[in-house]
Order: C-alpha cells, then sequence, then structure tokens
C-alpha cells in the first residue's frame, strides 16, 4: 500500500530538505532572495549547489538540467552530467553555484518571432528559486527562465513571474488603504484542472493524423457516442484505473497536489485536477503533468491526447483556469468576508477585475487562441468566443442594489453603502455554476474556461495577473488622493461607477444561445470566433501601453509573441492540410477502390448467374453501394486535387493574410474532404477501411 505522505514531494528539493540539508545561515540568506527577488550571493549559491548535488546523486541523478519553458509551450531541456574530470583520470561528482544560477542552451532552434536571428545561438537560463527543484528520470531539474544574449524573454515563465511582482505590488497599496500593513506579500493562486483522452497505443500507430496532428482528420460518428451520459463519472475501468494509480504515485513523487480524478464527458475522456498552487509553481506543476500523463501511458499501451479535439462530435478538452489572489497571511481577497469592512475590500477586488475584464476582453481571448482551441470554443462542451463574467443571481442583485442605490433583501439597513455598517453580509457560493460562461465567479476564486487542454497556463495567467494590477493601481490612484477622511465616499462612489460603467461584461445566462450572440453584439463585446480574428488584437494600441507600462512585455517582445502564435497558427494548418492528403491519397482511396473491385466483381457474377437462370434483379446491394462509393471516390480525388492546389498557394503570402487564407480557403477545403471520406467509411466493409474507427478507439479499453 502506498505511503502517500512518505511519497510526497520524495523527488522535490523542498523548503524541509533545504531547512535539513543547508546551514541555517545559507537558509536563511536564500529565503531573503526569494522573499526579496535579490540577486543571489555566489557564496550561498555554492553552498546550495553543493547540497542539491548530494541530494540528487542519492535520488540516483547522474545529470543536471536548467528546465524551461520557451515558446513552443512545452518544456525544453539539455543535460550535463555532474562528471568532473580529475588529473589521476578518475572523475568526481560536481555542481557549482554558477551553474545552479544560470545556464547557456543554444537558443537558435526555438521560436523568437524575430528577436534574434537563426545564426545567432546564444541564449540564457536563469534559476526561479521560487520554483522547487525536482529529479526526474535520472535528472536534476532546475526550473529557470529563458531569454536571449539582449535580454529579451525567449519563454512564459520571465512574463508570468514579472505579473506576479505587478500585481503584488499593486495589490499592497490596496491593502494599506483599508489599514492592512501587516501583509508582506500577495499571491496568486492557481488550480488548473486538465482534461485529456487516452486512446489504445496499437490503434493511435495505424493513424497518420493522430501521429501527425493529435486529433483525427478523418472519421465517421460511432453508433454510440455521449449522448447517453454514462460515461461521465462513471465507474473508472481496470485499465484507466491502473494509469491514474500509477499517474498519481508519479506526481506526488514530484511534488504535483494532484487530487481528484474522474471519467469526462466523451468516452475514453478524463480529468485530473490539482489543489491549488502559487501561480508559477502550479504553471510548471502543469507542465509536469502533462509530460507525466504522457509516459505513464505509454507504459499501459496506450497514449495520451492532450489537442483540443481530438474526435469530432463528442466533446473537446479544456483546462480550466481556477484563479485566486490571497495574502501571505492566508487570507483569501476574492472570498466575502464577515463584517462591511472585509466585504468593501471584497467588493473593491471583485469590481477590479470585472473592469479588466471588460476593458481587456480581447486579450482574454487572445490568450487562449490556438488552431486546436478553435475546434472547442463555441461546442457545446466550453465556453463561446464571446468573452463575459458570470457572477451568479445572488451578489448579481448585490451589484444591482449598489449601482441603484436601492435596498438589497438580504440588508436589514435597507439603502446599500459600502465601508460602513450598512452593507449586508455577501453570499458565498449561492448560487450553481455557469459551465457556459468564460470567466465564472465560483464563491472565492474565478475559473476561466476557454484555456485549451494542451495550452501552457502562463499566458492565460498572465494577462489576469497583469489587468488586475493595471485595475488595482488605478484604483489605488483615485482612493489614495481620497485621503482617510473621504476614503468611505471615495470607495462607494468607485465602486457604483464601477458597476455602471462595465456591467455590460456581466452576463448569467446560456453562453450557448443566439440570442445571446446578438445581445453581446448590442452590448458591444467582442466575438473574435477564430485564432486568426483574435491575434490581432493582442498588438491593439492600449494592450501594448498595458503591458509595457507594468514591464511585462517590452513591445518588440509583444511583436515577437504575436509572430510566433500566428506563425504556429499556419504551421499546424499546412501539416493537417498535408496529412489529410496523404491519408486520403494513400490509403482512403486505394482502399475504396479495392472495396469497389470486390464489389464489382460480385456484382458481374451475379449478373452472369442470374442471366443463366432468367432471373432478371432489379436491386442489389453491391451495384448500389458501387455507384454511390465510385461517386464519392471521384468527388473524393477532385477534393484532394483542390486541396493541394490551394495548400500550394499559400507561399509568399505574409502571416495575416497566409492565416485568413488558410481559415476562409483551406480549412473549408478540408472540411468538404472530411465529409466526404467520412461518408465513404460508413459504406465500405469495416475489414477494408485502412486505419481505426471511432468506435474502435473510444470504447476499446
Amino acid at each position: 500500500m502506498t505511503n502517500v505522505p512518505e511519497l510526497f514531494g520524495s523527488m522535490v528539493f523542498n523548503d524541509a530538505v533545504m531547512q535539513e540539508r543547508l546551514p541555517k545561515e545559507t537558509y536563511r540568506s536564500l529565503h531573503k532572495t526569494i522573499e526579496n527577488g535579490n540577486e543571489l550571493d555566489i557564496t550561498v549559491a555554492n553552498e546550495v549547489a553543493a547540497a542539491m548535488k548530494d541530494w540528487a546523486v542519492e535520488k540516483g541523478a547522474t545529470h543536471f538540467t536548467h528546465w524551461f519553458q520557451p515558446m513552443t509551450g512545452r518544456t525544453a531541456e539539455k543535460h550535463d552530467s555532474f562528471i568532473s574530470p580529475q588529473p589521476d583520470g578518475k572523475a568526481l561528482m560536481e555542481f557549482s553555484g554558477k551553474e545552479l544560477i544560470k545556464g547557456e542552451p543554444d537558443a537558435s532552434s526555438f521560436p523568437s518571432g524575430g528577436l534574434r536571428a537563426t545564426f545567432e545561438a546564444r541564449g540564457y537560463t536563469a534559476w526561479d528559486p521560487t520554483s522547487y527543484a525536482f529529479v526526474k528520470d535520472g535528472v536534476l531539474c532546475i526550473p529557470t527562465a529563458f531569454c536571449s544574449y539582449g535580454g529579451e524573454a525567449l519563454d512564459k515563465k520571465t512574463p508570468l513571474l514579472r505579473s506576479m511582482e505587478e500585481i503584488n505590488t499593486q495589490a499592497l497599496r490596496i491593502l494599506k488603504l483599508f489599514g492592512n500593513k501587516e501583509v508582506k506579500h500577495v499571491w496568486t493562486t492557481v488550480g488548473a484542472e486538465q482534461e485529456y483522452f487516452l486512446v489504445d497505443r496499437d490503434l493511435y500507430d495505424r493513424r497518420k493524423d493522430l501521429i501527425f496532428c493529435k486529433r483525427t482528420l478523418f472519421g465517421a460518428p460511432a453508433p454510440k457516442g455521449q449522448e447517453m451520459d454514462d460515461h461521465y463519472f462513471g465507474a473508472i475501468k481496470p485499465r484507466i484505473s491502473a494509469f491514474m494509480k500509477e499517474l498519481n504515485e508519479e506526481l506526488w513523487k514530484l511534488g504535483v497536489y494532484a487530487r481528484t480524478e474522474h471519467n469526462e464527458a466523451a468516452p475514453a475522456q478524463h480529468e485530473l485536477a490539482p489543489i491549488f498552487a502559487t501561480t508559477n509553481l502550479a504553471c510548471d506543476q502543469n507542465q509536469i503533468m502533462m509530460e507525466i500523463m504522457k509516459n505513464v501511458a505509454r507504459k499501459h499501451g496506450m497514449v495520451c491526447l492532450l489537442h483540443e479535439k481530438p474526435f469530432e462530435g463528442v466533446n473537446g478538452s479544456g483546462k480550466h483556469n481556477n484563479w485566486s489572489i490571497s495574502t501571505d497571511a492566508g487570507t483569501n481577497l476574492l472570498e466575502p468576508g464577515k463584517s462591511p469592512h472585509e466585504n468593501a475590500q471584497f467588493l473593491l477586488f471583485l469590481c477590479a477585475m470585472i473592469k479588466g475584464i471588460d476593458e481587456y476582453q480581447e486579450l482574454m481571448r487572445v490568450c487562449v487562441a490556438s488552431a486546436g482551441n478553435d475546434h472547442r470554443l463555441g461546442a457545446a462542451e466550453a465556453p463561446p468566443a464571446i468573452v463575459s463574467v458570470f457572477v451568479g443571481d445572488d451578489l448579481a442583485e448585490v451589484l444591482d442594489c449598489i449601482e441603484e442605490g436601492k435596498p438589497y433583501a438580504g440588508s436589514k439597513s435597507g439603502r446599500m453603502e459600502i465601508g460602513v455598517s450598512v452593507l449586508p453580509s455577501i453570499p458565498k457560493d449561492s448560487t450553481d455554476r455557469n459551465r457556459t460562461s468564460p470567466f465564472a465567479f465560483t464563491g472565492n476564486k474565478f475559473e476561466y474556461r476557454s484555456v485549451g487542454s494542451s495550452q501552457s497556463i502562463a499566458g492565460a495567467n498572465t494577462v489576469l495577473n497583469t489587468i488586475m494590477a493595471e485595475e488595482l493601481g488605478q484604483f489605488a490612484d483615485e482612493l489614495e488622493k481620497a485621503g482617510k477622511k473621504d476614503f468611505n465616499k471615495a470607495l462607494n462612489d468607485l465602486i457604483k461607477r464601477t458597476i455602471k460603467e462595465h456591467k455590460r461584461i456581466l452576463f448569467n445566462g446560456d453562453g450557448y444561445s443566439e440570442v445571446w450572440e446578438e445581445e453581446a453584439k448590442r452590448r458591444g463585446l467582442a466575438n473574435l470566433k477564430t485564432t486568426v480574428d483574435a491575434l490581432p488584437a493582442f498588438l491593439l494600441e492600449k494592450n501594448i501601453k498595458l503591458f509595457t507600462t507594468h514591464g511585462i512585455y517590452t513591445e518588440k517582445e509583444m511583436r515577437s509573441r504575436y509572430a510566433i502564435l500566428l506563425d504556429s497558427y499556419n504551421k499546424i494548418i499546412n501539416i493537417e492540410a498535408h496529412t489529410m492528403i496523404d491519408m486520403a491519397r494513400k490509403e482512403i482511396l486505394p482502399a475504396v477502390s479495392r472495396y469497389a473491385g470486390d464489389l464489382a466483381d460480385i456484382l458481374s457474377s451475379k449478373i452472369a448467374v442470374s442471366e443463366s437462370v432468367g432471373i432478371k434483379v432489379s436491386h442489389n446491394m453491391e451495384e448500389e453501394t458501387l455507384t454511390t462509393l465510385s461517386e464519392l471516390c471521384d468527388k473524393a480525388l477532385t477534393q484532394v486535387v483542390r486541396l493541394e492546389t490551394l495548400v500550394a498557394k499559400t507561399d509568399h503570402r505574409d502571416e495575416l493574410a497566409k492565416g485568413e487564407y488558410h481559415r476562409d480557403i483551406v480549412i473549408p477545403a478540408m472540411n468538404e474532404l472530411r465529409k466526404t471520406c467520412d461518408a465513404m467509411e460508413c459504406l465500405t466493409a469495416k475489414d477494408m477501411w485502412p486505419f481505426p474507427q471511432y468506435g474502435d478507439m473510444l470504447f476499446n479499453i
């Protein structure tokens, strides 16, 4: 039986290990560095490195790596051994503070979006001491930031760390205004629920679309999908249970707070949810989670699919990003309090987020934009592309009463006034969740449901932190000018005005309805349906000002990310189109042609027999099927040729024009080819179809 407390964090150089292995003065110095963001003294770094190396070697490590998160959205590693040659021909295991603090991986082949030329290979990794080192597969992994020779951020972690510092600065200003001077640090925390599919590896290996694109480009629906709702929260099958057991143990060793696991809505779909952690640690752990999921699945003869829409016609996969903000004293600033004073503070933080989502709704869409997520957003399993905020009926009524200055049913004093005793107790988590809302307040946190399952959560949380920092900063500027004497009046006016000016973003209804789409248009809300629609909004003047003012990105870094995201979109569509052409030409059309030939032979034999006995056959299966398949086969060939021609024309375009061309011309042509090929699948004998079908993949484990 697994001893979870003993297993948990056993492969992590965490705070408990540091206290045990580091001299007291070294440990205190390291903690001051972490808390204050100061540069680490080299003497301290050498002592930390020595202790870290000894611990890692005891855990079986022979190498170390600066583990970082480039703009691919995945993680990167370059392994160096601890071996240091000695004059007598032997070797020692050494690791210096210099090696701990800074690394120099080759940066030439990572996406840079024009920040550097291909021949400029130098890049630097810098240790992030706020995220614990860990041992994975015999390698000491040291979480780091990644930047160019010129200092530009080439990763997803650096902007996230910058945003965490900025929201800390602005939140402390607000807390000081409320008389809270004891708090030294404010953290944002995240719990990211991870959805995924599991398919049999043998079946996966027989489908080029899954191998190259991680989603099925062809596939007729199985006779049964998810319409019976019997998979959701259903009993977990033994093979999946064995996978989940090992997955949990591997994650627990690495300090990942894996807690909740269950079957999701679609067949073969599952979910794993962790406990909240500080945002940068949560981002690191989610990257670890995705990697370990894939590794453990293969050990169990399966493949873990993290694509947002691997199977047409059933739910896709998201990553619900539960975001909150807390003090170092453990106070959740998004939790209604017990006193009017506490509730006033809660309302200010709530209104800051509402205002931020309204003013930067396009950014909220951009940070979840990808070719994969385009298939999922707006479908019946994910929020729409229109960004809105759900607060529930009770809290919405409180906000209405504040705006209009009218009595609230829960108030004994009648009139609503903030910051003084007449403000009533605010209901917490007293309403149902809204699955159609992109951004829902759920009691003491916001759940951002639009993040795609394969995406790094760093981008979304960088945006959330930054817009919250911007609004808190604006609020602090206004309230600081008011002074202590007029604080309550200024606070009341500020919250009332914020609600009035930004209530258009609040919506508690059905986000899937056509009525809401029309209503959102009337309200002036953005509806950026595709990645190509969304990405240009990243470079709006207000967004450039937001990020540069708070020091999250330079304008150059922003333009590089725009270029990287657009380039990634175009490459993904191009790969998918080429894969469709390859599968259709080399697998589908030959298989259907062979089956049609068999039908023709049978038909010829039947006609010969019928003529010999003088019987006229008016209808038969072979003739009707052969006729339909022949027409579909010719149609599919025409569509393949057209798709080949269209793909060839994507050259010599700027990236945005290429993206628009892919969206408007290539993708519709791909959809038409799929429709024809899926129709042929329904008419072709199962043993003649060239690759596993939906029923095989979704229901065989």
